[in-house]
């Protein structure tokens, strides 16, 4: 029999070591390591060096932060950074790690990054004999009638070994009596039971009991043992035994069993009567573990479940059960209970390498974190399969079984989304099925990839002239949507120049607030408008920059007032005359006032008024024309000579004016008037004064011959020299003003400077030509006379210089009374 035993486990051993080289095979052609190391090994003791075994350096082994990861409670390994070397960190005890399997195995993980890499360490668990044999009892009692034959066989308890192999329970040994021998019954499981034999009857008068020494020895080396008391009760004749159904019981039960829940009754049958038959149950040999899990009914054999299962603790228990009759005789069988899983569990996860902040230029594909997932249960039960909330910005890429990695899916962009809360939730494959749920934060750092904006293309700014410098003007602003540095504008004047000066010398910027000040006070009438381009950048690296175009348009004020260009004050003193014929009607047009204004708009608006006028009826004068006419027919006695003052104001608030004398003469020709040029009242004739009287009046009349004959001469060399354009007859030629300048505000406004020669004909009679003598070959526009309609030429100029207005009287003046106003902007 003990041949036969040992041969079994021959064979055992032999298919073991069979298995164990194809796993190795399978192992190594996936790349995997594998280790054997023998339990209860100190800490600290080196049983391989991983860096050498996967090919790295042991400076990489930190670079690339590698991670061994355990699926056990306990990290029973580590790993030193400085050598490469796999350390035993804790104790290893292999029967608490794989309790009664043959093959005991602890399986590693390790995870590299920079490129992100997993390797599976395998390491086997060497058993050794670190444990002795020990018996269910210290004391066995066993009944035997004294009518038993020589050759009965008696069965005790076994002892366990939690070893395996050779280090497992050997052989039993029993001392102290004679009469009694040992012998091993091994059941179909390889359970050796040691049993006592009746070597020679007994005599229940001469011995009623015996005490002996029960012995279980291992095979360990060395060899460990333990012993047990057998008493031998020698009793009245019992000739049966119990009997079990079968040797052992296979259960599986589902680890949700309720407390409580029945398992199985067990009943063994004993052919005896009386107490011999009456048969109590009791477990002999069974696990503390299990002891708080299960019971057993002395009476009718029932188990049943004392506490909740847990399929993740232990799937396997194993008891024997002891069946022992009145009589003392006992029977065993062995209960295997098989746990089965139920989805208990949820997914577990880890995050490993989380990146809290990842910047907003990330590529797409960046690792933000490595995720692993377990769960405790089996089978189906523990197939997980994870998703996250934000599909648009995140993708979940399993790696391996139990890994996934967490990347981005595009590109990220801080402005619209500065931090995300991604949840990642694994789900298993149970019915029903668990879940866990794990949400994480995660920032945006900001990259400078936005332009400061000004929210428009251009601004237009309205500044009345006359303006403070140094005062705001306006505040330009443009924001950044990025933060911080990035975030953070300053403002300057991009460089230019405005007729020929810098644009620094009209206008200012604060660099931090795009605030504008006028460096300057604006004239309208020397600038109308101007622009520059102001730039906005940030302070980013590199910085990112934007320009916006200020135009800035100068209001007219009324600074200007008007200014007579016919006639010219400045020859007022002189003889300057306008003839009126004894013949003219009502309505008829005297002459016309020319005026301008340096303003524009309803500034440059001129009203013309009579401010003294001898009689009020005589003459008018156009509200908006300046055109003097006779306001009622002239009679006879109406004097020769008439002085009028003219007002002219503008249109302005306050309004400003001029104020133009205007001799009028009431006479057919310059001879005319000459005897009226100093009326003396004398009422005393005496024959004495006549001679006098006409000697002083021939001489008078020959000097004012001799100097109109020699003014005549000048004026006609002067004539002869100066280019005229001829027009159509006019009976009296007035030059009519049509003066215009483009304003962003108004309109009908003169342009300053400019320059003009005006000459008039003043005699209806004449053919003369009224012509405006352009001045510096300045660009021409045509004014219409406003009573023939005869065309007159103006030239203007952009250069305004006092006005000058001279007369120049021809020879013909006595003649033709022809008179020609020369009206000069200088």
């Amino acid at each position: 029999m003990d041949h036969t035993a040992s041969h079994r486990r021959k064979q055992w051993e032999q298919i073991y070591q069979v298995f164990y080289l194809v796993f190795l095979f399978i192992n190594d052609t996936y790349g995997q390591l594998q280790y054997s190391v023998p339990e209860e090994m100190k800490r600290g003791s080196v049983i391989g060096n991983v860096a050498k075994d996967l090919g790295l350096s042991v400076k990489e082994l930190a670079d690339r932060k590698f991670q061994l990861i355990s699926s056990e409670k306990k990290q029973y390994f580590d790993v030193n950074f400085e050598n490469g070397g796999l350390l035993v960190s804790e104790r290893i005890d292999r029967e608490t790690l794989c309790g009664i399997k043959s093959i005991c195995f602890i399986n590693l993980e390790a995870v590299i990054e920079s490129p992100l890499t997993f390797y599976t360490i395998t390491i086997e668990i060497k058993d050794v004999n670190d444990n002795a044999p020990i018996f269910s009892e210290n004391n066995f009692e066993v009944e035997i009638s004294e009518v038993t034959l020589p050759g009965a066989r008696f069965a005790l308890g076994n002892a366990q070994d939690p070893d395996l192999g050779t280090n497992s329970i050997e052989s039993y040994t029993l001392t102290g009596n004679e009469n009694f021998g040992l012998r091993e019954k091994i059941t179909t499981d390889g359970i050796k039971y040691p049993e006592i034999i009746l070597e020679k009857s007994l005599d229940r008068e001469k011995q009623s009991f015996y005490e002996l020494i029960l012995t279980a020895l291992d095979g360990g080396n060395p060899q460990k043992s333990s012993t047990a008391t057998v008493k031998i009760i020698v009793q009245d004749f019992n000739d049966n035994f119990p009997m079990f159904s079968q040797d052992t019981y296979h259960i599986r039960l589902q680890e949700n069993a309720a407390i409580g829940s029945f398992i199985i009754q067990l009943n063994a049958t004993d052919e005896d009567e009386g107490s011999n038959a009456q048969i109590s149950y009791y477990f002999s040999h069974i696990s503390d573990n299990a002891r708080q899990l299960f019971t057993i009914d002395s009476l009718n054999g029932n188990i049943k479940v004392s506490r909740n299962l847990d399929y993740e603790t232990s799937d396997t228990y194993e008891m024997t059960v002891v069946a022992k009759d009145g009589g003392g005789h006992v029977a065993h069988c062995k209960v295997s209970i098989q746990v089965i899983d139920v989805n208990d569990n949820p997914p577990k996860m880890t995050m490993k390498s989380i990146s809290s902040t990842i910047p907003e230029d990330s590529p797409p594909g960046t690792v933000i974190a490595l995720l692993n997932v377990r769960d405790s249960d089996s089978g189906m039960n523990s197939e997980v399969v994870c998703h996250i909330s934000d599909t648009l910005a995140f993708q979940l890429i399993p790696s391996s079984s139990s890994y996934y990695k967490l990347v981005t899916a595009g590109t990220m962009d801080r402005e619209r989304n500065p931090s995300y809360n991604v949840t990642i939730q694994c789900m298993d494959s149970g019915s029903p099925p668990l879940s866990t749920n794990k949400t994480f934060h995660l920032n945006i750092s900001d990259v400078n990839d936005n332009a400061p904006d000004f929210g428009k293309m251009n601004y237009i700014l309205y500044i009345g002239e006359n303006n403070q410098p140094g005062t705001s003007i306006y505040t330009v602003h443009a924001s950044d949507s990025d933060c911080d540095e990035n975030g953070k504008i300053t403002y300057s004047i991009l460089n230019s120049n405005v007729e020929e000066i810098p644009v620094s010398s009209y206008i200012s910027i604060n660099s931090m607030t795009g605030v504008l000040y006028a460096q300057r006070s604006f004239d309208y009438e020397q600038l109308r408008e101007f622009q520059f381009q102001v730039m906005a950048k940030d302070s980013g690296s590199p910085p990112l920059s934007s320009n916006v175009t200020v135009r800035i348009c100068i209001i007219d004020k009324n600074d200007n007032a008007p200014k007579i260009l016919y006639p010219s004050p400045d020859t007022e003193g002189s003889a300057l005359f306008e003839f009126i014929p004894h013949s003219a009607e009502k309505g008829y047009l005297v002459t016309k006032v020319i005026a301008v204004d340096a303003d524009s708009g309803h500034n440059a608006w001129l009203s013309y008024h009579l401010l003294q006028v001898p009689d009020p009826t005589i003459f008018a004068i156009g509200l908006f024309t300046g055109e003097i006419r006779i306001g009622r027919d002239l009679p006879d006695k109406d004097t020769l000579r008439q002085k009028i003052v003219v007002l002219v104001k503008d249109n302005g608030v306050p309004s400003l004016s001029c104020t133009v004398s205007v001799h009028l003469v009431v006479a057919e020709n310059f001879q005319e008037i000459v005897p009226e040029i100093k009326r003396q009242p004398n009422v005393l004739h005496t024959s004495s004064n006549v001679t006098f009287y006409l000697v002083v009046s021939i001489g008078f009349i020959s000097i004012l011959f001799i100097a109109t004959v020699l003014i005549t001469i000048v004026l006609k060399c002067r004539k002869s020299n100066t280019p005229t354009t001829y027009g159509a007859y006019s009976r009296n030629v007035y030059p009519q003003f049509t003066l215009g300048c483009p304003s962003e505000i108004s309109d009908t406004s003169l342009p300053f400077p400019f320059s003009y020669d005006v000459c008039v004909t003043m005699d209806s009679k004449q053919n003369e030509i009224a012509y405006l003598k352009p001045v510096q070959n300045v660009p021409t526009e045509n004014l219409i006379d406003t009573d023939e309609s005869t065309a007159v030429n103006c030239s203007s100029s952009n250069d305004l210089n006092p006005i000058n207005i001279a007369q120049v009287c021809s020879s013909d003046i006595l003649l033709n009374h022809t008179c020609s106003y020369l009206l000069t902007f200088a």
